[in-house]
């Protein structure tokens, strides 16, 4: 079933080569504003590109603090405290309930006022990405620390492990190898919803895109590379965390 499936893919990818090709020799297209070749379209590659940084320090930036508020979200979860679990269930589902886009709005222009505090763009799309994720994260932990076996707990506690030497110790880690994957698919959602912090005035790669399709009026060519560039970066993105669960999972034997 699955050669089957891989190898009508397969023969997709002639179909869609050709598409390009042929739409490349239409003359309605201009590749000149994106071309290396030539001294204007070399300046517009490297504004693009310019973008490149910023999306990736917002993504790591905002997925590394959406880790650390899920873990936190998560251990009360899986508490026997009727309260915590309450917590954690109403904590999930109201920040799950929000798009993230509302929330980007409300963060960079609400926060300030509510709090009395002036908030870079930079940071408001970190805060506001990293509490949308940090309710998938929430569960993604409570899941993993789920699927550890009772056995686990009740060695380290016959040996007088802590509470919290036996999660840093003796879970966490386990926990940590299953639920890798999502992990590494959260990360993968981070980069493409930080194009959405664009409509605060974030100079990452969609915000240049489309400061550059108001200049050059081609859009077609312009939101071409934009997606080439998304697209090899989350090639790279994904082969990184493969590889890592191939290395952790080695670790482990």
């Amino acid at each position: 079933m699955l050669f089957s499936r891989l190898s009508a893919r397969a023969r997709l990818i002639p179909v869609i080569l050709l598409a390009l090709l042929l739409g490349g020799c239409s003359a309605n297209w201009g590749w000149y504003v994106v071309s290396p070749t030539t001294t204007n379209g070399l300046n517009n590659l490297k504004f693009l590109l310019g973008g490149l940084q910023y999306t990736i320090a917002l993504s790591l930036t905002a997925i590394a603090i959406s880790i650390v508020i899920g873990l936190l979200v998560a251990l009360p979860g899986i508490s026997s405290h009727r309260g915590l679990r309450a917590f954690n269930r109403v904590y999930v589902e109201i920040v799950r309930a929000v798009p993230i886009l509302v929330l980007i709005l409300w963060v960079y222009y609400g926060l300030p006022q509510m709090a009395g505090i002036a908030i870079s763009v930079f940071w408001a799309g970190v805060i506001a990405l990293a509490l949308s994720d940090s309710a998938f994260q929430a569960e993604i932990f409570r899941a993993g620390i789920q699927s550890i076996a009772r056995g686990q707990y009740e060695a380290a506690h016959s040996i007088s492990l802590s509470y919290r030497d036996t999660m840093r110790f003796v879970i966490l880690p386990q926990a940590i190898r299953r639920i890798l994957p999502a992990l590494g698919n959260q990360l993968v959602y981070m980069l493409k919803m930080s194009s959405l912090v664009s409509v605060i005035g974030m100079q990452e790669l969609t915000r240049r895109a489309n400061e550059l399709v108001v200049t050059e009026y081609r859009p077609l060519e312009i939101y071409t590379i934009l997606v080439l560039e998304y697209l090899v970066l989350i090639l790279i993105v994904s082969a990184g965390v493969r590889w890592l669960e191939r290395r952790m999972q080695t670790d482990e034997r």
